[in-house]
Order: C-alpha cells, then sequence, then structure tokens
C-alpha cells in the first residue's frame, strides 16, 4: 500500500520545509529561496519539526486504527485534545502551532464531549484551512471502503465539523478528497482536475459555490501567479496547491514551488504534498529532505498499523 507512505511522507515533508518561514512575504521568498529544511524560523524549533498539520492528521490517523479502520468524531476529537494538552503526535513533544478556529472548537468539545460533530466554528470567518490540512486519511478510508459520492460527502462533513463546519469549508474538503481518489483510480493531474469541475455540487449553498466558482468554472493553472493567493483562506489554499501541482513536473519542485509563495507555507507545503508524494513517489523526495525531517520512527509506525488496518478493509 505504497500510496499512504507515498502520500504521508509527501505531506509531513511539505509541513516540515514551510514551518520555518510561515508568514514569510512572497518577495522576501522569490529573492532567496529556501531550498533545504532550516529551522529557528517563525517559530522556536529545530530544522525537520512538523507542524500542527501533521500532528492533526496523524490523531486522525491513530484515531482509525484505535477504532479498526472505522471513524469516530468523538475519538477524533479527544485525540486532538490530546495533542493539544499533552503533546502527542508532535516531532518534539512541543505544541507550537494551533489555529484560532481549530482551538475553539476543541475547547466547544472538551467542555461538552457529548457530540463533536457540533463543535465545529460556523461562521463566514472561520473557514481557514485547519480542516483541509488532516483530511488525507480520510482520503484513504475513502478509497478503501469503496464509497460512493455521497456516502464521501457525509465523511467528509462529519470529519470537517469537528472544528470548521460552515459549508465553504465541507465543500473545499469534498473537491481535495475527490481530487486526489481521481488520482488514486489511475487519472493524471490534469484529467482529475476537470473531473472534478464537472461534479455535482447542488448540494452546497450558492454562497459556498460562488467563493468556488472561480477554480471550478476557468483553469486555475492559467492564473497568473500574482493572483494566487497563499494565505490560510481554505479557498486560496485549494487553488494555490492546484496551481502548484499542475504546473510542477515532479515532487521536489513542487514543494519549493508551493513554499516559496509565502503566507501559509507549511499548510500549503503540506497538502501539495500530499498530491505530489502520490504523483511521484516516495523515492523521488529529496534524500537529505528525507534525513533532516523528524520524528520518522513514528511516522513509519503509523504507515504500517494503518496499512494493516486498511488491508483488513480491502481483503473483505
Amino acid at each position: 500500500m505504497s500510496i499512504i507512505k507515498n502520500s504521508l511522507y509527501g505531506f509531513v515533508i511539505g509541513d516540515a520545509i514551510g514551518v520555518p518561514i510561515e508568514f514569510e512575504e512572497r518577495k522576501k521568498l522569490m529573492n532567496n529561496p529556501v531550498t533545504s529544511m532550516l529551522g529557528y524560523g517563525s517559530y522556536d524549533v529545530p530544522k525537520g519539526t512538523w507542524s500542527d498539520d501533521t500532528s492533526m492528521t496523524l490523531a486522525t490517523i491513530d484515531s482509525m486504527i484505535c477504532n479498526n479502520g472505522k471513524i469516530n468524531c468523538n475519538d477524533m476529537a479527544e485525540k486532538f485534545c490530546n495533542w493539544v494538552n499533552n503533546a502527542d503526535y508532535t516531532a518534539t513533544n512541543e505544541v507550537f502551532d494551533i489555529g484560532i478556529t481549530t482551538k475553539y472548537a476543541l475547547m466547544r468539545y472538551w467542555d461538552d464531549k457529548s457530540d463533536a460533530t457540533k463543535c465545529g466554528g460556523n461562521g463566514f470567518n472561520e473557514n481557514g484551512n485547519g480542516s483541509l490540512m488532516r483530511m488525507l486519511p480520510i482520503v484513504w478510508y475513502c478509497y478503501y471502503n469503496k464509497l460512493q459520492d455521497n456516502e464521501i460527502l457525509e465523511v467528509v462533513r462529519k470529519t470537517s465539523s469537528i472544528t470548521h463546519a460552515h459549508d465553504i469549508s465541507i465543500m473545499g474538503c469534498y473537491i481535495y478528497v475527490k481530487y486526489i481518489l481521481f488520482l488514486l483510480y489511475g487519472k493524471d493531474k490534469y484529467s482529475s482536475y476537470s473531473m472534478v469541475k464537472c461534479l455535482d455540487y447542488s448540494m452546497f449553498t450558492e454562497e459556498s459555490k460562488n467563493e468556488y466558482k472561480r477554480f471550478l468554472k476557468t483553469d486555475i493553472s492559467k492564473e497568473k501567479l500574482d493572483n494566487i493567493k497563499s494565505t490560510g483562506y481554505i479557498v486560496n489554499t485549494l487553488e494555490t496547491v492546484i496551481w502548484i501541482v499542475l504546473n510542477c513536473n515532479n515532487y521536489n519542485e513542487s514543494i519549493i514551488g508551493a513554499i516559496n509563495l509565502g503566507g501559509d507555507t507549511d499548510t500549503i507545503g503540506a497538502i501539495t504534498g500530499s498530491i505530489a508524494g502520490l504523483l511521484y513517489g516516495f523515492d523521488k523526495i529529496s534524500e537529505k529532505w528525507l534525513k533532516d525531517l523528524l520524528g520518522k520512527e513514528k511516522l513509519d509506525f503509523y504507515i504500517t498499523n494503518i496499512e494493516k488496518v486498511f488491508g483488513s478493509v480491502s481483503n473483505d
């Protein structure tokens, strides 16, 4: 099941290389591009350290392992809280990055603990990329369980809503999941984008569909760089990731391109990496980046165990 290793390592490398330059301006990075793992930049952590993106993704994986491949949103929320409270799923036993919407959603869950899917932020201004960044294991779940579109949407809606419950967030996560599923079903990266644009989005609000209008009605890959906004807003993040994926031709180029756009570099690097890792494979990831990455034993533990879980699903 190399798809899990390829996409997860691709994701984590993109996260870690983006961490030290998060919030940096594009102009500065374009004049002096980052091409290697750095440390002690935006955060006081050593090089090769992953952020909340990977921690919440590992927590999602761990929940699936503990529930024999099933989705349990309350258990996911518990494990997210274990990350925040106990530094579980971190590379250095330190929590140093958490989004505001995610923070308040987990606080609501911690206070009540009744239904995690009712805890996510549902205001327009709560549409950051905090649920998009942890959707990769949901892709695997949908793929190995051979879910239909309505089932995929339901899983995406529930898992996103733990922290991000607005329709715009759910739609963005759905687009991302479907895009990767098309890749897993053998379509190339261009055809997958075309197919995503042809999906039925009638279940989403007009407001949400309007936010994704440029992504779905034009060719995002043809947009000028100046029109690509590498911010934490989920629509901007999704546009940026697919713009990079469609305009780059190998893994390392994709990651360098993603992080040097500035802004939300760790999340955009991670999500780009999840797709590029799948497209080009683990063996195409820079050996130097892999050498500098911290916590590889932890990653390998979760990869081995989730592969066992999904192996039993696919053999049923």
